[in-house]
């Protein structure tokens, strides 16, 4: 049986940055206005908490966002309900933002990052060095334990 060869992903995941502070956001879906909690940005997207719960899949809108660079406005499209594991919260991509909103995200996004926002930056990873810490403690003790009672041991470590 063939097998389809696997294309190397070439595209990698902008960084995600954790929106600080309960930033808020202005979503316009048609003529209706909905506030959200952005929780997670990055320049392809990121997701909210909206005030009056989850819009459609798929559904168009405007997000109006407030910077300390200036305002930026956005063309979005939500996405799925349940975004960085948290029931409330939805993802949605940027389709498109003018030249002056780009270069404010882009700054407000770089200053985020610089001021260790970034899932980037988070290279440690306490649950799995906890883990490694215990398998390492515990191989050592097998290697205790198996020369205290293998065959010809001398019953010292």
């Amino acid at each position: 049986m063939a097998q389809t060869p696997q294309k190397p992903r070439k595209h990698t995941r902008p960084p995600r940055i954790r929106v600080p502070n309960n930033e808020q956001a202005v979503f316009t879906v048609d003529t209706n206005k909905y506030v959200g909690v952005i929780r997670r940005l990055s320049l392809t997207g990121g997701s909210a908490v909206l005030s009056k719960g989850p819009i459609p899949q798929g559904t168009l809108a405007q997000m109006d966002l407030s910077t300390v660079f200036g305002k930026v406005t956005a063309q979005i499209e939500f996405m799925h309900s349940g975004a960085d594991g948290i029931p409330l919260a939805q993802a949605f991509r940027f389709i498109d933002m003018d030249d002056v909103s780009s270069e404010r995200f882009s700054a407000a996004a770089r200053q985020m990052e610089r001021a260790g926002f970034s899932d980037v930056e988070e290279k440690e990873n306490p649950l799995g060095d906890l883990a490694s810490q215990t398998l390492s403690k515990l191989r050592d003790g097998i290697r205790r334990l198996s020369v205290v009672i293998a065959p010809g041991g001398t019953g010292k470590s």
